[in-house]
């Protein structure tokens, strides 16, 4: 996966035939970008987190990317590897609010792959109970996890997916179909929502919703073949696309009775919706006016109407998800053509987050803590030619106590492993007991900071300045020193080795 899911949805109308696939960066000053690591030096690749900081996704190892494992990460403990059930793949689809994980793992053999739950007090367990496998792809916070499975037949000669529901008191619930396959998309503790073939031909394909009380129901389009319901709060409002009576796709809003809205486009043909917040806010991506359109994000509320986001300078943008407070984020590209990600504010502009250092990210989810997941790639240091994916964590720096800036920020005892701050400012900065490992301070001004036990495992800080900072009692350990000599050739420090 190499691209946003957002991207992918945008484009999605284009299995079905029907679609044609300024701001300032001032991101260093307010997220800290954070490196996720990785389990066995290959890509990782970050795809939800909660609103705890609980990141989940999926690492490859470097000598094998077929071989490759769930992870679950937090600030506190770093990545661990969830393991697998027997097989040599396992990936993690979602996390919910109390730290259950699920996702699929192969089996001995690498057969089937079968739905895992994951808990630190359970471990990985297996929760399959059909033959073809399952698919997780949500769970909500009581515990209801909805995906696909194979598990029944709809043609004599064609085993199709069906959506299925499974809840720790009943187990695992076939969800049906409106006449052929059913896919889900998203759930909100009883509501699922998703998209099911009529016809064998996949020539009708309509968005769905199902609860315990409604069974499945098809919520129609807006006068053409096609609707996919993607992401459902939880009021019960729905939001996805629909093939109008000309054939475009539009985005559109399903209220929790199942009246559809069409939220129109930003002067273009098409329009997709992508999330929705608690508060009605629906984000996504739509054409705009003129005769060389483009693709740029949208926010949509039902005062204000469909509003354009912009981009980064570049001609195209993407919206992925949108959280509580109305902070979406998502990527574009640059005047450069380069892609990164961003965050936008109701009220304020488009921010570029950067990369960990390379030409291109995306941001593919966000918690009501304001705290970003998603990728960012770089050269591959070692395969010319080729690059390496890293999962990232945008930890806004609010959320550390720090405001506005770091410079003079108390950040005693925080755990930073793997962030990038290259070029920061962390000027007389209490950093006493900071955990630096496998940070990137490269150019960072250090001066007069407290660097009291702080810990430098790994870490890079060619070209830093670090006059008159305090590093008694810091650990030195193959760190590159401001000076660009290796701590271990320096007797185990960088003391006597810093730039002036």
């Amino acid at each position: 996966m190499t691209i946003s899911d957002t991207r992918l949805l945008a484009r999605i109308c284009l299995a079905f035939g029907i679609c044609v696939g300024l701001s300032v960066r001032d991101a260093a000053a307010q997220w800290i970008p954070i490196d996720l690591g990785s389990l066995a030096g290959g890509d990782t690749w970050a795809y939800a987190l909660n609103d705890h900081g609980q990141v989940v996704g999926v690492s490859t190892a470097a000598s094998n990317d077929s071989v490759y494992r769930a992870f679950s990460w937090t600030l506190a403990g770093g990545m661990i590897d969830l393991g697998t059930l027997g097989g040599s793949r396992s990936s993690s689809s979602a996390v919910n609010n109390n730290g259950q994980i699920v996702g699929w793992s192969t089996t001995v053999g690498d057969g089937t792959a079968r739905m895992f739950s994951w808990t630190t007090a359970t471990g990985m367990v297996d929760l399959d109970t059909t033959a073809g496998g399952s698919t997780p792809i949500a769970v909500t916070d009581s515990g209801q996890i909805v995906g696909s499975t194979p598990f029944l037949r709809d043609f004599p000669d064609f085993v199709y997916p069906h959506a299925f529901s499974w809840t720790p008191a009943g187990g695992m619930l076939d969800l049906g179909s409106l006449g052929f396959f059913s896919e889900p998309w998203a759930v909100n503790d009883g509501k699922v929502v998703g998209y099911s073939a009529i016809d064998a031909n996949y020539l009708l394909v309509h968005a769905f919703s199902w609860t315990w009380a409604s069974g499945m129901v098809d919520l129609g389009t807006l006068g053409g073949n096609y609707s996919l319901a993607v992401a459902v709060n939880r009021k019960g409002q729905s939001v996805g696309w629909a093939q109008a009576v000309d054939g475009q796709a539009h985005a559109v809003s399903w209220t929790p009775a199942g009246a559809l809205v069409d939220l129109g486009t930003l002067g273009g043909r098409m329009s997709t919706a992508s999330a929705v917040n608690n508060q009605g806010q629906v984000v996504g991506t739509a054409f705009t006016e003129g005769e060389f359109e483009r693709t740029h994000a949208f926010s949509w509320t039902g005062p204000g109407g469909m509003i354009d986001l912009g981009t980064l300078g570049g001609s195209d943008s993407y919206a992925s998800a949108v959280n509580i407070n109305g902070q979406v984020v998502g990527d574009s590209d640059l005047a450069n053509g380069q892609v990164h990600a961003y965050s936008w504010t109701p009220g304020g502009r488009m921010v570029d987050l950067g990369t960990l250092g390379g030409d291109s990210s995306s941001a593919v989810a966000v918690n009501d803590r304001g705290q970003i997941i998603g990728s960012s790639r770089f050269p591959d240091p070692v395969s010319y030619g080729q690059y390496k994916w890293v999962g990232v964590l945008w930890e806004p720096i609010a959320d550390l106590g720090c405001t506005g800036t770091l410079a003079g920020c108390d950040l005693k005892g925080a755990n930073l492993s793997g962030a990038y701050l290259k070029g920061a400012n962390l000027s007389d900065a209490n950093l006493k007991k900071v955990n630096f490992s496998r940070a990137n301070l490269a150019g960072a001004r250090l001066t007069r900071a407290n660097l009291k036990n702080v810990v430098f495992s790994n870490a890079n800080l060619l070209g830093a300045q670090l006059t008159g900072a305090d590093v008694s009692n810091a650990v030195w350990s193959n760190t590159i020193c401001p000076d660009g000599t290796n701590s271990d050739s320096n007797g185990g420090t960088c003391k006597g080795h810093f730039k002036e």
